[in-house]
């Protein structure tokens, strides 16, 4: 049994290939990954979890804030935001309505409705929602120009200033999940002090933190009760790396869990505040390209998943699946969606309870209709001996759909086939290749097939 069939949840993260930005899921039971996005992404997206873990939020390539409805798949555009922008994203306690804000103003955009209202807010940002789902706390400035934390009701009525601060500005706010304290970083980023306070006194509490006076991305507890961060450190010879430390959040009991050879690492909580996953396996100046996770009871770090590289990530109970993933595969110069149930056999064969697909290349004439038939009527007839084939486009190219008779053999599992010319012939291997073809089960060959991209 694998260790991590002992967990539960599914974190969602930032994932990059050859220069391209996904936001990706890892299963933590059993350790399956699944592919949400076709590039929308961008270096600085943060996946944001709807509360009963059926919608995902980020903003990505071109600062367009996106939603993925995880139970069909489908990605809405909703809104666009300005280069200089706060990035924030926050789900309401009903999971319907997302907050953000961007052009002064604070937007509470429902995604049920698709309708949008807004609160006038200059230089607004970091804007999240109280458990009450009537009130934001959000970062303003105040008359003298000073930021500090405000709380308001949705309505735009009952503004009311939280904070006094005087010593420079606030990074990082976060709202506690049971709404009674708040956290920020201040000053900047060369020196990043953490801090809570207390939202009925207004008692501000200073964390101690790392040496360096470099703590980065503080993370609450679900229960509110712990706050986790990355605290940058410094040794002869080694250089910078970053302790992951957790502290409660008057600033007692701060301890350090575990090292990341990172200068710098987001974390996050499981469900049941007994985990934190974080990453590691930074080259130099370079991106993690490990996810790792660690029980703070018992500190013994467990690898989740290693990548090409990795950002900013999330865990959620993931009460809700997608029913889509994206194949990508590089080789073969192809995308295409399939049911995210299936498991991957090799690099170029997925499985499931319920079908299959798997990819190759053709080489090939240039007549397609010569290929289909070499394909449908092989000599060891895979699909039977009268196999039916449909003249199609997919992708913009010409292509062919390969279905078998009644008498296919039944141990081809209702194989059926589609042949797509690609739009440059490929290298792979130093063969050159005309065709793509994707094999796949008789009821899922269309679904997937119509989905098909060349990279």
């Amino acid at each position: 049994m694998s260790i991590l069939s002992f967990y539960n949840g599914v974190i969602a993260y930032t994932s990059s290939r050859g220069g391209q930005y996904d936001i990706c899921l890892f299963n933590l039971q059993n350790g399956s990954r699944v592919q949400l996005t076709n590039g929308l992404a961008d270096s600085f997206s943060k996946p944001f979890w709807s509360g009963d873990a059926s919608k995902l939020a980020f903003v990505g390539k071109n600062r367009i804030v996106y939603v993925i409805y995880l139970s069909t798949g489908r990605i809405a555009a909703i809104d666009q935001i300005g280069p200089n922008e706060d990035l924030t994203l926050d789900w309401s306690p009903n999971h319907r309505i997302l907050a953000y804000t961007t052009r002064n103003h604070i937007m509470m955009y429902d995604v049920l409705s698709h309708r949008a209202v807004s609160i006038s807010a200059a230089n607004a940002s970091d804007v999240q929602w109280f458990p009450n789902g009537r009130e934001l706390l959000f970062q303003g400035v105040d008359s003298s120009g000073i930021q500090q934390l405000f709380r308001i009701h949705t309505n735009g009525s009952g503004r009311r200033q939280i904070t006094r601060n005087t010593d420079g500005p606030l990074h990082e706010v976060s709202l506690s999940p049971d709404g009674t304290f708040a956290l920020y970083t201040t000053p900047g980023a060369s020196i990043s002090l953490i801090r809570t306070v207390d939202l009925m006194s207004g008692e501000v509490y200073e964390i101690n933190g790392g040496g360096q006076a470099k703590n980065y991305y503080p993370t609450w507890s679900p229960n509110s009760q712990l706050i986790a961060f990355s605290a940058t450190a410094y040794t002869e010879g080694t250089g910078y790396y970053n302790e992951i430390r957790i502290v409660g959040k008057r600033g007692g009991n701060e301890r350090i869990l575990t090292k990341s050879t990172c200068y710098a690492t987001p974390v996050t909580w499981s469900p049941d505040n007994r985990l934190i996953a974080y990453l590691s396996g930074c080259p130099e100046q370079g991106l993690a390209t490990e996810m790792w996770m660690i029980d703070i009871q018992n500190p013994s770090p467990v690898l989740l998943t290693r990548e090409n590289a990795i950002g900013n990530l999330s865990w959620s109970s993931g009460g809700i699946l997608p029913i889509n993933g994206v194949y990508t595969n590089e080789v073969y110069k192809v995308r295409f969606r399939y049911p995210s149930n299936w498991k991957q056999v090799d690099k170029e064969r997925y499985e499931g309870t319920n079908g299959f697909f798997q990819i190759s290349a053709i080489g090939g004439g240039d007549d397609i209709h010569e290929v289909c038939r070499g394909e449908a009527y092989h000599k060891l007839m895979p699909y039977g001996s009268s196999p039916r084939i449909y003249d199609t486009r997919i992708s913009g190219q010409e292509a062919c759909l390969v279905y078998p008779s009644a008498d296919q053999p039944p141990e081809m599992n209702r194989q059926t086939a589609a042949i797509v010319r690609y739009p440059v012939p490929v290298k792979i291997e130093g063969s050159t290749y005309n065709y793509f073809i994707l094999w796949a089960d008789e009821v899922h060959l269309s679904s997937i097939a119509r989905t098909i991209a060349f990279l």
